[in-house]
């Protein structure tokens, strides 16, 4: 059965891999960079300190707990765990993948970027939702920051799927974390009067 699901994970990942265009290259690169997103970042914490005012220390504690859990569980504890070639470094499939620049280290599952993306776009929705129509586009953020690794030929899609359930996981436990300790099981407690 795991092999099955192993090999399907691969055949996805060439087909998905195989999808490039030299145009898009570069912005795949750029997308899937984690210094392309300090401007998006540096959005985000004016937003959060702008609407949380004096609360806002606890919603960033918050925000670093997300990453570090995130980023921690999957490259810390499953990548050296499970040791699953990245495809880029899978001596099965050389030759065959499209390599945009670059492999990274040498396992993979589950991705990090996922995790981290996923993670801060579920803890910011939820913490969002109530003021912010719209704040669902986060996820297609955490989507396509995600698929650009598949493009680069990083990670596999079973990588990408596990990453980004974990992100949503641990942002989701530390969004209701933070509501139950700092806030009471009330998120209008999260809320200056008048939000």
């Amino acid at each position: 059965m795991i092999e099955k699901i192993i090999e399907l994970d691969e055949q996805l990942f060439l087909y998905l891999n195989s999808l490039h265009y030299d145009s898009l290259d570069t912005i795949m690169f750029w997308i899937s960079e984690k210094y392309t997103w300090i401007p998006f970042y540096a959005v985000l914490l004016g937003i959060i300190i702008w609407k949380f005012k004096s609360k806002a220390i606890y919603i960033l504690v918050g925000v670093g707990l997300v990453i570090l859990f995130a980023d921690q569980f999957t490259s810390g504890f499953m990548k050296p765990y499970f040791e699953r070639f990245r495809p880029c470094h899978d001596p099965d499939l050389e030759g065959m993948v499209y390599l945009v620049k670059g492999c990274g280290g040498k396992f993979g599952f589950a991705s990090s970027h996922a995790a981290n993306t996923f993670g801060l776009a579920t803890f910011i929705f939820f913490l969002f939702k109530p003021i912010y129509r719209y704040t669902g586009f986060l996820f297609a953020w955490a989507f396509v920051v995600s698929y650009s690794r598949i493009y680069l030929g990083v990670h596999y899609p079973l990588d990408i799927l596990v990453g980004g359930i974990i992100g949503v996981l641990i942002g989701w436990l530390i969004y209701l974390l933070l509501l139950r300790t700092i806030y009471k099981n009330n998120p209008a407690n999260l809320y200056p009067s008048g939000q």
